[in-house]
């Protein structure tokens, strides 16, 4: 199976030879979900890391009420994972569901463990990853404290056209952090300018 799309992702993370790419996907294995299928469950733990070559993914939990918060989209190609959970095998606290049909390519802990300590491109690729991640998560926090909700829906739109023919309403309004009537609103204000 061809891991083109992955060794690219990884080459645009960390430019490197396309040996050494190939040779870090070689360690994935492909496999694919339809929609609304899960690949983590809360309390479950995460045996494998996934990379998403097509299609949309969301992280979500429940509030105190029992309401579902989507806490993020995410879209390929990316990396969809809880981290936290991977390396530690501790319990994952969060749902991770496909929205669309999706191709994946999963590896393990082992094969993860074994190019940290045998592909120094590896070790460079994933602290570059970590930094990204984090700077996505500090800046989705960031935007949640400082910007209008009309905002942070307009830049969602700008760079993510195509998580709206992807997911809900319900649960794009739950990602801004707004109500459902809040987006409908933001929505026909936006459409009149």
């Amino acid at each position: 199976m061809k891991t083109e799309i992955l060794e690219i992702y990884i080459q645009s993370v960390l430019p490197m030879k396309i040996e050494i790419a190939e040779k870090i996907a070689s360690k994935f294995d492909r496999f694919e979900l339809s929609k609304n299928e899960f690949i983590l469950q809360e309390n479950s733990i995460s045996e494998d890391t996934y990379f998403l070559e097509s299609g949309f993914v969301r992280s979500y939990t429940f509030d105190n009420n029992g309401n579902e918060v989507t806490t993020n989209i995410f879209s390929a190609p990316c990396f969809v994972n809880d981290f936290l959970s991977f390396f530690t095998q501790k319990p994952v606290k969060e749902n991770y569901q496909t929205l669309s049909n999706c191709i994946f390519w999963k590896t393990n802990l082992e094969n993860v463990q074994y190019n940290f300590h045998n592909i120094p491109e590896f070790r460079e690729f994933s602290r570059l990853l970590f930094i990204i991640n984090y700077y996505k998560l500090h800046d989705r926090m960031l935007e949640m404290v400082k910007e209008t909700a009309t905002s942070r829906y307009t830049k969602l739109l700008e760079k993510h056209p195509n998580i709206f023919q992807n997911a809900s309403l319900k649960i794009i309004a739950s990602y801004l952090g707004i109500t459902d009537s809040s987006l409908s609103r933001i929505r026909k204000e936006i459409s009149k300018i």
